[in-house]
């Protein structure tokens, strides 16, 4: 059986808690589909968006670094759903045009050497393995 999204309207009092919070949180009307898709299982949902706004919230990485780390990862990762959430929170961090480039110049070369390095299986150098 395909899960299907829950709606605010018949989301149950705890998967509504957590909607509310989400929408305050970031300032929308209405949550995405993730967290729609999420509220299949109340337990995963909260969970998720409570380390997920603790891992994002202002720290010593800003806001654009925060969703260009998450959109690399996403990426390499092959997530369409998270490039496309993460990409649009970078632009709204301030990612410009150029930076999404050079990420993705980093993103590509990074996966390039890194597999080199597996398949050759290029041992640590000590000076690096402190």
């Amino acid at each position: 059986m395909k899960p299907q999204p829950i709606e605010y309207a018949a989301a149950s009092d705890e998967v509504r808690a957590v909607f509310d919070d989400i929408k305050a949180t970031r300032n929308v009307p209405d949550v995405n589909n993730f967290w729609k898709y999420l509220a299949n299982d109340p337990v995963t949902l909260r969970r998720t968006w409570s380390s997920l706004k603790e891992v994002m919230a202002p720290g010593a990485l800003d806001p654009v670094v925060k969703e260009m780390v998450y959109l690399a990862v996403s990426v390499t990762n092959s997530c369409g759903y998270c490039i496309a959430s993460h990409h649009a929170g970078a632009e709204k961090a301030g990612m410009t045009p150029a930076m999404f480039a050079e990420l993705m110049a980093v993103v590509g070369m990074a996966n390039e050497t890194n597999r080199l390095v597996n398949g050759y299986r290029v041992p640590i150098d000590p000076a690096f393995d402190k």
